[in-house]
């Protein structure tokens, strides 16, 4: 009996979930490689996007993601109007375990270039481009964090 109790108590404590989205990134996001481990670089880089005045509303440092509410692309504020056009963006990053030590940062910025009320948000959302000026501040942001942490050979678009 006291075995079968240790059994149960040991499995209730375990939480098999996790508070990651259910979504992969878009593929043209950004990649990036830094010798932190996935919890520590979460926190850098929503501490360095908060810093730059990124409006990061979500960080789970231990699933190794954050995001953004929608926010106005010019005055870097959440917006509660429609996310439609490229003056209405959304940051999201996953971290996830690289080679030993490491983790791989994969950060999209993205819009929604059209409303269909028959699709699903998601499906709708497309990367801004390279020129946009909230891509160019994190790109800024992600060019500093490599130099504090990162493998450059690594970082793409």
């Amino acid at each position: 009996m006291r075995r079968w109790s240790l059994a149960f108590v040991l499995l209730a404590a375990c939480y098999p979930t996790t508070t990651r989205p259910a979504m992969t990134p878009v593929p043209s996001a950004d990649v990036a490689e830094w010798e932190l481990f996935v919890p520590e670089a979460t926190r850098a880089l929503a501490l360095a996007l908060d810093a730059d005045s990124i409006p990061v509303s979500r960080t789970e440092p231990n699933d190794g993601w954050l995001e953004t509410p929608w926010f106005d692309a010019r005055t870097l504020k959440p917006t509660t109007r429609r996310p439609l056009g490229d003056e209405t963006v959304r940051l999201r990053a996953w971290i996830d375990p690289s080679q030993p030590n490491h983790s791989a940062i994969t950060v999209e910025i993205v819009y929604r270039p059209v409303a269909d009320p028959s699709r699903d948000g998601r499906s709708l959302e497309r990367q801004v481009n390279a020129a946009h000026p909230v891509a160019q501040r994190v790109a800024a942001v992600m060019a500093k964090l490599v130099k504090l942490y990162g493998e450059p050979k690594v970082v793409s678009r």
